[in-house]
């Protein structure tokens, strides 16, 4: 728990109708990835939504939110990560933002889900961190270049890659300093959750 900005990384699998109650946050970038399922966000603001797979949840808690998750399907579990960036600023109104990135995940070795910029139609956070969200088949390549000083974590959702000559598998994370280059090769098929931190 802890590396650079990146505070929490939960996977849950939530039965059907099951879920966690209302309960309050502040002062913390909230990122929700449902990878499979459907889960129903309630909060404080007003919102009610259901984040569907292949879809991005970002809640600013700022000054402080109250929300609720329900697995909204009674006949399955809910797979999805929850993971706590923590902001550059506290305190301020909190936010809420939602994207499905399900079309380019499938097109794409390599997609830019959350920034602090929101570029290339990724969600914005208040913090310099890059979430990135790829889907390899066997045998794909991709490379993520870091700029100096910076640091990332890889966590894999599912497969096995090789990254940098270390073997990760379903499950598995990994802390990475002092490298300028991310080469990963899928082993088998593969999805990887990638941050380019601060």
């Amino acid at each position: 728990m802890g590396f650079r900005s990146l505070r929490v990384i939960n996977e849950d699998r939530i039965d059907g109708g099951m879920g966690f109650d209302s309960h309050p946050h502040e002062n913390m970038e909230i990122i929700s990835y449902v990878v499979d399922g459907a889960l129903e966000h309630k909060d404080s603001m007003g919102t009610k939504a259901v984040i569907l797979p292949g879809e991005v949840q970002r809640m600013s808690a700022g000054s402080g939110v109250v929300h609720s998750e329900v697995n909204k399907m009674n006949d399955r579990k809910t797979h999805f990560f929850q993971i706590w960036i923590m902001p550059n600023k506290e305190g301020g109104k909190p936010g809420y933002g939602q994207k499905s990135f399900e079309s380019d995940l499938n097109k794409n070795k390599l997609t830019l889900v959350v920034s602090q910029d929101g570029r290339d139609g990724s969600i914005e956070i208040k913090q310099d961190a890059n979430m990135y969200i790829s889907r390899l088949k066997s045998g794909d390549h991709v490379e993520l270049k870091l700029l100096p000083k910076r640091g990332a974590w890889i966590q894999m959702v599912k497969g096995n890659v090789d990254l940098n000559g270390e073997t990760l598998k379903t499950g598995d994370g990994a802390a990475i300093d002092n490298e300028q280059l991310l080469k990963l090769k899928a082993t088998d098929e593969s999805e990887v959750i990638i941050f380019d931190l601060h």
